[in-house]
């Protein structure tokens, strides 16, 4: 970039936010470093921001959707959709899909508690009613006695706000307590992983998301072949993320100038990146987030996620 290698240093935060504090200070101190990209969990991030504002580095949440994330400070930046534009559209499926009483099962997290609440207004509006709602601890694994009290509250339909991992732990023990009802799950399940680790038991999730690698844009069959062929898998959401960040970010660095500054204004100055999620990249200056983004619903058929009858991929 502009003469300069462009290169990455990984730090490990394990999503703890107290370890993304100690790695904040360190990166801020580091004048070779002019932008940090992550965490991936939206508290773990929020811990950190005051740092990094307060030091004029930018914090790229790539990943981080929740609303309060770039609230922190104009120095926070991210290319996720907040969760109050995505999660009205896991209520919007449910309806779309028939479902009428729902059970909500989430992720006792900063993330978990938010989506949980937009679902239940956004419930509201698609005129669902929410019969049961359950928190559970990220390191939980033995999830049959609250399924027990959600097959109580005799709802026609499930709905996991997880991860790819505790939400094919939650498939795989739904069926031992009698629960048949489908299950609608966030976007934030989609995942290769998701069927790896839930086989047969996640055969029938639906769910969206942002990216899907059948999309016929030259710039995703492009990605998608690459990733695949170094890979030997499709990409997923946060894949394509990660990728729409790095060319984001060396784009800034090329036009503006390499230095922290430069990032922060460069990035409020772009328009029109080319991205394999968007199509074209701009940020909203209110929010400092990228605007735009069309659901892809999805199914999981025949071990692979699959487009759900009567949708297309989200074209841009």
């Amino acid at each position: 970039m502009r003469g300069h290698p462009l290169a990455y240093q990984f730090e490990d935060s394990q999503s703890d936010p107290r370890q993304s504090v100690a790695i904040a200070q360190k990166l801020v101190s580091d004048p070779k470093i002019v932008a940090e990209v992550g965490d991936f969990s939206s508290t773990a991030s929020m811990a950190a921001s005051p740092i990094y504002q307060r030091a004029g580095l930018v914090q790229f949440g790539f990943t981080n959707s929740h609303p309060n994330f770039t609230k922190g400070g104009d120095y926070m930046w991210s290319n996720s959709l907040a969760q109050t534009d995505e999660t009205p559209r896991l209520a919007k499926y449910a309806a779309d899909l028939g479902l009428k009483r729902v059970a909500v099962l989430h992720l006792n997290t900063d993330w978990g508690r938010t989506s949980e609440r937009i679902f239940q207004d956004s419930a509201k509006k698609d005129g669902l009613e929410v019969v049961a709602s359950e928190g559970y601890q990220p390191d939980e694994q033995d999830f049959r006695s609250t399924l027990v009290r959600v097959r109580d509250a005799k709802p026609d339909g499930l709905i996991l706000i997880s991860y790819y991992s505790d939400g094919a732990l939650i498939s795989r023990q739904v069926r031992s307590v009698g629960l048949t009802q489908p299950i609608v799950a966030i976007g934030s399940v989609y995942s290769p992983k998701f069927v790896e680790l839930g086989g047969k038991d996640v055969e029938g999730v639906y769910t969206e998301s942002n990216f899907f690698p059948g999309n016929t844009r030259p710039e995703v069959k492009a990605f998608v072949d690459k990733f695949k062929a170094r890979y030997n898998q499709e990409p997923d959401e946060f894949n394509a993320d990660a990728y729409d960040t790095i060319i984001l970010l060396a784009d800034v660095l090329n036009r503006y100038g390499v230095d922290r500054k430069a990032v922060h204004d460069g990035l409020a100055a772009i328009k029109d990146v080319p991205s394999v999620i968007f199509g074209k990249a701009s940020f909203d200056p209110q929010n400092r987030r990228v605007a735009g983004g069309t659901a892809t619903f999805l199914v999981v058929k025949d071990g692979s996620f699959q487009l759900w009858d009567g949708t297309e991929p989200a074209l841009n």
